[in-house]
């Protein structure tokens, strides 16, 4: 049986992802996340993206972990 992938947001940073997942480009390649944890970016400011590096913290990134409300 597979793990069941969460995608978990974090206040003020990354994307969790844990479970079975695969990471592709938008061309189909595969990206090797090298584990079964992965953070993802959502701040655009990571020098390794589409992983997280932590620089939403030097860089003042908002956001919670809510989804944003409809306008």
């Amino acid at each position: 049986m597979r793990d069941p992938v969460t995608v978990t947001t974090c206040a003020d940073g990354p994307l969790l992802i844990r479970g079975d997942f695969e990471l592709i480009t938008q061309d189909g390649e595969p990206i090797d996340a090298g584990r079964a944890t992965v953070a993802l970016c959502r701040c655009g400011l990571s020098s390794v993206k589409p992983f997280c590096d932590g620089s939403h913290k030097a860089g003042g990134f908002r956001a919670t972990s809510e989804p944003d409300p409809p306008p």
